[in-house]
């Protein structure tokens, strides 16, 4: 099984910006709020896959990826909105 925190800290490390640009919101609550939401986690999950190196790529496939940052929701939320 592939450990996928560590490539996944680093895209949302080096892109947190472009990700929370594509949320239309900034860190803060209403991010918070938002990542709880179905739709938002879709776009953040559809914009972390992309972003990933291709050998990651090759290796996890997109539902299993859905999958795997759905279980994992409250750790990529504490990633893209640090608490204050």
């Amino acid at each position: 099984m592939v450990d996928l925190m560590p490539p996944i800290s680093r895209v949302i490390g080096e892109h947190r910006a472009q990700i929370l640009q594509k949320l239309d919101g900034k860190p803060g609550e209403w991010t918070v709020a938002a990542l709880q939401n179905q739709q938002a986690m879709d776009t953040v999950i559809g914009c972390c896959y992309e972003l990933l190196p291709g050998l990651v790529r090759l290796a996890v496939k997109e539902p299993a990826f859905r999958t795997f940052m759905m279980n994992n929701r409250d750790r990529i939320i504490t990633q893209l909105v640090p608490p204050a």
